[in-house]
C-alpha cells in the first residue's frame, strides 16, 4: 500500500486506498488528491522525501473527505498551496458543509467524522493557470459538485471519481452522485476518451477506460429504472429508499443513510425534471409517483 507507480515520465501515481496522482517536474511535484487523513499525509510526506521531491501544490479534484484528508497536514508541514474547483473550493475551506449537504440541515455528532468531514485546509480556486506545463483541467462534472480530472500531455488522464470499479458497484449497486445528467454525460464522454493510461481513483488503472465506463452507465440506468418501478404507487421518500436497500441488501447506518439517501434525491430530482415522475403533497407528505 502506499506503493508508487510510473505511468509516465513526469506522471505518477500513488496505490492507495483512494489512488492519490503526481506530476513532477525537475522534482516539485504536483500533489493530485491527499488521501483520507493525516496518516496519508505523512506517508505523502515520507514518501516524497525519500524520492527528494519538493511538494510545489496540491491539486484537489473535488472535496469529498477522502480527497482532500491529508490537505492540512501536508500543508502545515510544507507550506505548500491548496487549489480546489468551484464551489468545492468553499467545501474544501468549511468541510462542515459535506456533511451538512447530506444531512440537508446541521448534521448530528455521528455525521462530523474523518469520513464524510476532513480538516479544514486554506484552499484556494483551482483553475488551468496554477497548473504546471504538460497538465490540463478536465471537467468531470455529476459525483460532485465541479469535480474535474486532469490530462497529461504523456497521455496519463486522472479520473477522480466520475466511476467506480465492477467489484464496488457489484457490492454496492447505488454509487454517490450529485447530479445524474451531469454523471452520464461524463461517462460518456470518458467512454470515447483515448490513453495511454487512466487513474480513476476508486478502480485499477488501465489503458482501456470504455469496459468500465459503460458498465457504470448501465448500473447507473439499471437504478433509475427501479425507482421508477418502485414508484409506480405513489411512495415517499423514506419507503422508497427502505425498499432500494432491501433489494440491494444493503446495511443501514447514518453514514449509509445519507450518502445513499442524498443520491436518491438526486436521482428523483433528475427523474422529475425528465416528467418521468411527480410529486404530491395532497396528504401532507411528499410522495413520489411515476408518471
Amino acid at each position: 500500500m502506499y506503493e508508487l507507480i510510473q505511468a509516465g515520465p513526469h506522471s505518477y501515481y500513488i496505490n492507495a486506498p483512494v489512488k492519490i496522482g503526481l506530476y513532477v517536474l525537475e522534482d516539485q511535484a504536483w500533489l493530485i488528491d491527499s488521501g483520507g487523513d493525516k496518516d496519508a499525509g505523512r506517508k505523502v510526506r515520507q514518501l516524497l522525501e525519500k524520492q527528494g521531491w519538493t511538494l510545489r501544490a496540491i491539486l484537489n479534484t473535488h472535496s469529498n473527505a477522502d480527497h482532500i484528508g491529508g490537505n492540512k497536514y501536508l500543508q502545515k508541514q510544507t507550506g505548500c498551496p491548496v487549489y480546489a474547483p468551484g464551489i468545492d473550493c468553499a467545501f474544501t475551506r468549511h468541510p462542515l458543509l459535506e456533511p451538512a449537504y447530506l444531512y440537508g440541515g446541521f448534521p448530528p455528532k455521528d455525521l462530523r467524522h474523518k469520513f464524510l468531514m476532513a480538516q479544514e485546509s486554506d484552499a484556494a480556486y483551482l483553475t488551468q493557470e496554477v497548473l504546471p506545463q504538460g497538465m490540463k483541467l478536465l471537467p468531470l462534472p455529476g459525483h460532485f459538485f465541479d469535480m474535474v480530472g486532469f490530462e497529461t500531455d504523456e497521455g496519463v488522464t486522472y479520473l477522480a471519481d466520475c466511476l467506480s470499479s465492477r467489484e464496488t458497484l457489484d457490492k454496492y449497486g447505488i454509487g454517490v452522485i450529485y447530479d445524474v445528467g451531469a454523471y452520464l454525460d461524463t461517462l460518456e464522454k470518458v467512454k470515447t476518451m483515448t490513453a495511454k493510461c487512466f487513474v480513476p481513483a476508486h478502480a485499477p488503472a488501465t489503458e482501456d477506460i470504455a469496459p468500465l465506463a459503460q458498465y457504470n452507465i448501465d448500473k447507473t440506468l439499471e437504478v433509475a429504472e427501479k425507482i421508477r418501478a418502485f414508484c409506480r404507487e405513489p411512495i415517499s421518500f423514506e419507503v422508497l429508499l427502505q425498499k432500494l436497500f432491501t433489494d440491494y441488501d444493503l446495511t443501514m447506518d447514518f453514514s449509509q443513510y445519507v450518502l445513499v439517501g442524498s443520491t436518491v434525491r438526486s436521482y428523483l430530482a433528475w427523474l422529475k425534471d425528465k416528467a418521468e415522475v411527480t410529486v404530491s403533497f395532497d396528504t401532507r407528505m411528499a410522495l413520489w409517483q411515476t408518471v
